[in-house]
C-alpha cells in the first residue's frame, strides 16, 4: 500500500520500511528519543510526509533516511528500498568494535570441568 498524498505516523512508517522489527519497537524507539524527524525528537503519532529526513538510532549506529514515498503497511524489502533514500554514514568495521564478553581461557571463574576436578581432589 504505497501512497503519494497525505501523511502517516512515524512509528508506522519506520516499521513499514523495515527500520524496526515491530511497530511496538518503533513506537518505543520514538518514546525513548531514538527517532528524529527533521532534527526534532519525534513522538510515535507524529505525522510524516514525503521529503522529511528521519534519523533512527539502532545499536550505537544512526540510520539517516529521507522519505520518498509513504506506506502504511509493511512491505517487502524491494518496495521498502523504493520508499526511502538512505544517507547513512558507513558502519565501522567489526574488527574496530570492542569485543565484549570474551575472556582468556583459564581466567575468571572455573568451568564446570574445573569444579569437578577440585571436588575430586577435596574428597581424597
Amino acid at each position: 500500500m504505497v501512497e503519494d498524498e497525505g501523511s502517516v505516523r512515524v512509528d508506522s512508517w519506520v516499521w513499514s520500511v523495515r527500520l524496526a522489527k515491530t511497530r511496538s519497537l518503533a513506537a518505543a524507539a520514538c518514546r525513548a528519543g531514538h527517532v528524529q524527524v527533521n532534527g526534532e525528537r519525534a513522538k510515535p503519532a507524529q505525522a510524516l510526509k514525503a521529503g522529511d529526513e528521519v534519523r533512527v538510532r539502532q545499536d550505537g549506529f544512526e540510520r539517516v533516511v529521507v522519505v520518498r514515498k509513504l506506506v502504511r503497511k509493511r512491505v517487502g524489502a524491494a518496495v521498502a528500498a523504493e520508499c526511502l533514500v538512505d544517507n547513512s554514514p558507513p558502519r565501522p568495521p567489526r574488527e574496530l568494535l570492542a569485543a565484549a564478553g570474551e575472556r582468556d581461557r583459564g581466567a575468571g571463574r572455573p568451568t564446570k570441568q574445573d569444579r569437578r576436578r577440585l571436588d575430586g581432589l577435596r574428597q581424597r
